[in-house]
């Protein structure tokens, strides 16, 4: 299958960042040319007056929690944990996970996000894995691991032992799925929800394994005062210390960071993925995102989840995180080029496939998007630089196709290989389900 996409604004993020009018031709998976491309395809697209993007990566959300958006607002982290989500995380089945996920990746597709790195719950991960799967979505997915806290409920406490053999047993039949599509991460939630055996374990079978490991950490203070209590050091000095940092570990949130911690960061290569919206809506603090880069330190963008963000748009992620910075550090901190890298070879970065997404290369695998300036709220759009239009300008909706391995997944609103309405229906039947098996009907 051929795909020739004519006359757009090609923002390409390669070495040199050039941005030009252009034709992009796609064989199969892969960007096969860039320019002007006098080619014949089996389909060609008309761009003009249009952005064509590589597609924006994600690497912290949680597909699981997409069925509970609107059912846990106004709480901090740990309440909003220990009242809400952990109670309606245990109380999914297979068919509501697999929904829940459908629907996440279903709102992703539409503002124009082609990877993910997924975080899921305890139990029933395969389900969701399975909507990975047929949605056509880019991800690293793994089950959350949990075997330790008074506060958390039954439903969801494991064994340390039942938690890393399901967690294997899920990688080694999913890991490298479609050609790669489809990656595992081990996932321990966070340190205070687990043993000290599990996190070792972790660190040793993912280098086994040669798979990242992906957890939050000092996203709340109350959080960082538990690990303190439980383990004597911060967050990320007891991270460091039991080997967990390093350039495999995706790490997110890192908001209540010492000088130390941070330095540790970066010295190790670890990852940090900022999550604007969550941190504002749970009063959780603002991740100081320019320090962290001025000392070379990886940082991406995400959303989270849908019940403390309500919204799983990188382009309201990309403002946010433009917009929060400029009143503690200048104007100049967050700029919007640097601001859309993030958003893209950050991505990339994070999950250790810059060679493979985050820019538009001959080579690279066509991961894609294409977005409208036609709106009222995009005007004028003449001699207006590009990176403000999609940091500072844009949204979600602008998005009218998106593209993963060369397939097209969204088309002018329309999901090309998810039922939007079957989603829709058993989502809202499926989340009255869990919600009164939870006791929060």
């Amino acid at each position: 299958m051929s795909i020739l996409i004519k006359n757009g604004t090609l923002v390409t993020m390669n070495p040199q960042r050039e941005v030009f009018q252009g034709d992009i031709y796609i064989e199969n998976d892969r960007i096969a040319a860039i320019g002007r491309t006098p080619v014949t395809a089996n389909r060609i697209i008309d761009a003009t007056g249009q952005l064509v993007i590589p597609g924006l990566i994600q690497p912290h959300i949680h597909l699981c929690q997409a069925l509970f958006r609107g059912r846990a607002d106004d709480l901090e982290l740990l309440d909003w944990l220990r009242l809400r989500i952990w109670p309606l995380e245990g109380a999914h089945d297979p068919e509501s996970l697999y929904y829940s996920a459908l629907l996440g990746i279903s709102e992703l597709f539409l503002s124009g996000t082609t990877t993910i790195v997924d975080m899921e719950s305890v139990h029933h991960t395969e389900a969701a894995i399975e909507a990975i799967a047929q949605s056509g979505i880019r991800a690293i997915t793994g089950k959350v691991m949990m075997d330790f806290g008074d506060d958390v409920p039954a439903s969801l406490k494991e064994s340390t032992e039942a938690s890393l053999k399901e967690s294997v047993n899920l990688l080694e039949k999913w890991h490298g799925y479609d050609n790669g599509r489809i990656q595992y991460a081990f996932e321990p939630r966070f340190v205070v929800s687990c043993t000290e055996e599990l996190l070792l374990e972790v660190r040793d079978l993912a280098r086994h394994y040669g798979v990242k490991i992906h957890t939050h950490a000092s996203e709340n203070r109350g959080e960082c005062a538990l690990v303190e209590k439980l383990h004597g050091r911060r967050n990320v000095l007891y991270l460091d210390d039991i080997g967990l940092t390093g350039p495999d570990l995706i790490l997110v949130h890192c908001i209540w960071l010492s000088e130390e911690e941070k330095d540790i960061l970066a010295r190790t290569g670890t990852k940090v993925v900022h999550c604007p919206s969550s941190n504002l809506k749970m009063a959780s603090g603002i991740c100081p995102v320019p320090d962290l880069l001025s000392r070379g330190t990886v940082v991406s963008l995400a959303a989270d989840g849908a019940p403390n963000n309500n919204n799983l748009d990188a382009f309201m992620e990309m403002r946010l995180a433009a917009l929060i910075q400029k009143p503690i550090h200048g104007p100049t901190s967050m700029p919007a080029p640097l601001v859309f890298e993030m958003t893209t070879l950050g991505g990339a970065r994070a999950m250790g496939m810059e060679k493979e997404i985050g820019s538009l290369e001959v080579g690279k695998k066509a991961d894609l998007a294409i977005v409208s300036l036609a709106g009222l709220h995009t005007q004028p759009a003449a001699g207006v630089n590009v990176y403000t239009q999609l940091v500072y300008q844009a949204r979600g909706s602008d998005v009218t196709m998106t593209m993963v391995d060369g397939k097209i997944v969204m088309e002018k609103g329309e999901l090309k290989t998810i039922d939007a309405g079957e989603v829709r229906k058993k989502a809202n039947e499926a989340v009255l389900r869990v919600a009164q098996r939870a006791g929060l009907a």
